[in-house]
């Protein structure tokens, strides 16, 4: 398997540091409101590349963070009166529900930054003493940039370049700083904000530094793969490498592995464009699982386009997955003996495997989703022309198994829907409004997403609510 390395800019054969183990960091979301569809991105996409190692017999150790603890999170805090920690755990919870609508597995570990201020702590005061990080008088330790030699080896960037382009930074309130490019490590608290005892001042962590500890104490000092979003790569990425490596003497990750970025109708997405969309409004027309195809249509180093009519392509090709699935499905049921498999049978099934190599050749080639979809659409074909009523149960579970295997990879969920009567489907719509006008929102989302797994999708209106079979 091979993958494309931003820290070479060239894909390398994947060597893991430890045989048969696969030690994996993708930077988590920072819990102030519901995650937007560009922030479903990586996690559908890295959340693909661990099942494919999975399936290759990798033992993946995949950690992902939640940043508890930021700017954004206290002052959502203070707009609505209430503390940041109630912030942030009401959005990680809405992030799971989320990433399950997404069929994004739970990672081994899902630390939050606020439940590791001590490693974090002894990190820095590592850094100090190794002299990669001094006290500021007004409490703020920062991290000395230029003592590390290889600073900018993951974004390519030159030094001198990047201090030129930051020396508004002295005269914008950090100007006990010893050179504009250093960055923080740890910063004193302000009013109303959530606050930690240190060796320097009372405050918090800077963001930067949470990552690297958090790394380090579910994965070690030394991880195979670290992965995010490219808007990530410089400063936070490249900041990541310069703690970790200064502080532990060793080579932080070996692969670093970046998602291009996500646009709406050919725009940057943006709330002042008035084209901000999260996962919940996507789930409100359709099923997730039509969001996670969408996303792994496209290879993930290449930007991908958002729109109306691309999310229709993507739910009408799905569907001629899962219909294809669903074909074989219910010629299976219509026989009552599985019999032998004929020499003809195991003939045509032993055709269909060079689709399940045209699959596995696309991921081995830097996780290629677009043409390992490409290589399941043919095995789709050559399901419906090849296999009908005339052939053995047996035949029939053993196509349908080479199918979902592929799907599984994917992470695409090709099981029937349960049917659910019109009946009821009205006495729980009635049960919502009841939940939403005693403002028990969290049933209310819960009838929503129960109907939305059965492939009801409700639309608010003006004169009440609608609702159509997905």
């Amino acid at each position: 398997m091979k993958l494309y390395n931003t820290l070479s800019k060239r894909k390398e054969e994947f060597v893991p540091i430890e045989p048969g183990k696969v030690k994996m960091y993708v930077c988590g979301p920072t819990v102030y409101n519901l995650i937007h569809i560009g922030n479903a991105r990586p996690m559908i996409v890295f959340d693909t590349a661990r099942r494919y190692m999975e399936h290759k017999g990798y033992e993946v150790n995949y950690v992902s963070n939640f940043t508890d603890v930021d700017d954004r999170i206290i002052k959502k805090a203070i707009e609505e009166g209430i503390d940041a920690n109630t912030v942030s755990q009401r959005y990680i919870e809405e992030c799971k529900k989320d990433m399950e609508g997404l069929n994004v597995k739970p990672a081994t570990v899902h630390p939050k930054a606020t439940e590791e201020i001590c490693g974090m702590i002894e990190m820095i005061e590592t850094l100090v003493e190794k002299g990669y990080a001094y006290k500021a008088d007004d409490g703020t330790v920062y991290f000395r940039t230029r003592k590390f030699k290889d600073y900018g080896k993951l974004s390519h960037k030159n030094l001198d370049d990047l201090r030129g382009g930051n020396r508004s930074l002295l005269v914008s309130g950090e100007d006990q700083k010893e050179d504009s490019l250093d960055f923080v490590l740890w910063k004193p608290k302000k009013e109303n904000e959530p606050y930690w005892e240190s060796p320097w001042c009372n405050g918090r962590p800077g963001w930067h530094i949470e990552c690297s500890v958090m790394s380090k104490k579910y994965l070690g000092e030394e991880i195979d793969i670290h992965a995010g979003g490219e808007d990530l790569i410089f400063p936070h990425h490249e900041n990541e490498i310069a703690q970790s490596e200064a502080a532990n003497g060793k080579e932080f990750a070996r692969y670093w592995l970046h998602n291009a970025f996500l646009n709406i109708d050919n725009k940057k997405m943006s709330k002042s464009l008035g084209n901000f969309l999260t996962v919940r409004d996507i789930s409100e027309k359709y099923d997730l699982q039509v969001l996670r195809f969408f996303m792994l249509n496209a290879h993930y180093r290449s930007p991908i386009n958002f729109s109306a009519e691309l999310m229709e392509s993507a739910k009408n090709s799905l569907e001629r997955i899962t219909t294809a699935v669903q074909r074989l499905d219910d010629l299976i049921q219509q026989k009552s003996e599985t019999g032998d498999i004929s020499a003809d049978e195991q003939s045509l099934l032993g055709a269909a495997d060079q689709y399940t190599k045209k699959f596995n050749d696309a991921m081995d080639d830097d996780i290629n989703t677009a043409d390992a979809i490409a290589a399941v659409f043919e095995m789709v074909k050559y399901s419906n022309t090849h296999f009908d009523e005339r052939h053995s149960k047996a035949a029939l579970m053993e196509m349908k198994q080479k199918m979902v295997a592929l799907t599984d990879i994917l992470g695409l969920n090709t099981a029937k829907k349960e049917e659910i009567l019109d009946e009821e489907i009205e006495k729980l719509i009635a049960e919502r409004q009841t939940a939403r006008k005693d403002k028990n929102f969290k049933r209310a989302d819960e009838i929503r997403d129960m109907l939305l797994e059965k492939g009801i999708v409700l639309e608010d209106t003006r004169e009440g609510v609608k609702w159509k079979k997905n």
